[in-house]
């Protein structure tokens, strides 16, 4: 066997795909609701760090088997041992505080609370990562942020304590995010999915003598076994997306989210969206057409230069 074999995988390659990019964000994004809706429906019955602890473990249990078909267990080792613990403790914040805050809201209002984080994201992508933000994504992110304000309609007394907790997971959920961008420079994408959900599976695990766990029912247990491969896909597609296109530049398609929060929390709990998430919707698929318009001529200006 020669030396080379036992040395770490060769980083992965960095191009810039940006509709791939966008098209892995938004699929994401679906089975990421799907799943949300699922633990919002099981904390009802179980304590928050057993459902959020339980489905990250079958993440990391299809995360590894998934791998091992694929002959790719090596590429699980981390490279970046320090930027995965740094993830792993954004995610694990984001996780817990975004899912603690459905027990008190509705899934569409904590959905428009946590996406304030596109709007971190840009903000800390030129210092964090070195990104170019011009100003026409700057005023697509900005857009994006207005019709989820128009969605949420916030009011003096509209917005109770109960929305800072998804708020609070956006700020989270926008470090994590930009540290995937670095991360995938030198780490697989399966790896940062691992590393992440061990780190989320370890704090429910050290939150037992607090909040014990309780026998899960049959039928449950299938629902978090299928809560937790949607979120690994989900996560995974998000982890793909990053690799593939600027944090800043995917910013405003992270607020389609909203929209798919309210179609199920109507399809589930009879949750009726009325104008104001029509029309606040319309702003935002507006300005993800908008800033993929924007791509496209700045790719076709770069080719003319060259």
């Amino acid at each position: 066997m020669s030396a080379s074999s036992n040395a770490n995988p060769a980083p992965p390659q960095r191009t810039r795909r940006p509709l791939a990019g966008i098209l892995c964000l938004l699929t994401g994004f679906i089975f990421l609701v799907l799943s949300d809706a699922s633990a919002k429906w099981l904390i009802v019955k179980y304590p928050i760090t057993e459902v959020v602890g339980v489905r990250a473990g079958f993440v990391v249990l299809v995360v590894v088997i998934l791998t091992a078909l694929r002959g790719r267990l090596r590429f699980l080792k981390p490279v970046d041992v320090k930027g995965q613990l740094q993830r792993g403790v954004f995610a694990a914040f984001s996780g817990y505080l975004f899912i603690t805050g459905l027990a008190y809201v509705a899934l569409v209002d904590a959905a428009a609370a946590a996406y304030m984080g596109p709007i971190i994201m840009t903000a800390l992508a030129p210092k964090m990562l070195g990104e170019h933000v011009g100003i026409h994504r700057w005023l697509a992110v900005v857009a994006g942020f207005a019709g989820m304000l128009i969605m949420l309609r916030p009011t003096p007394t509209g917005i109770s304590w109960a929305m800072l907790l998804p708020a609070s997971a956006a700020v989270f959920g926008a470090l994590r995010d930009l540290k995937t961008r670095s991360l995938s420079a030198t780490d697989d994408s399966a790896s940062i999915l691992m590393i992440s959900n061990l780190m989320l599976f370890a704090v429910g695990i050290f939150a037992m003598p607090w909040f014990s766990w309780l026998p899960i029912a049959p039928m449950d247990f299938g629902l978090l076994i299928i809560s937790g491969i949607l979120i690994g896909f989900a996560h995974f597609l998000h982890i793909e997306a990053f690799r593939l296109e600027e944090a800043s530049a995917l910013a405003p398609f992270r607020y389609t989210g909203i929209i798919w929060s309210a179609f199920f929390g109507f399809l589930i709990w009879g949750h009726v969206p009325d104008r104001w998430i029509v029309v606040g919707a319309l702003v935002v698929i507006g300005s993800g057409l908008y800033i993929v318009w924007r791509e496209r001529q700045r790719m076709r200006a770069s080719k003319t230069s060259d």
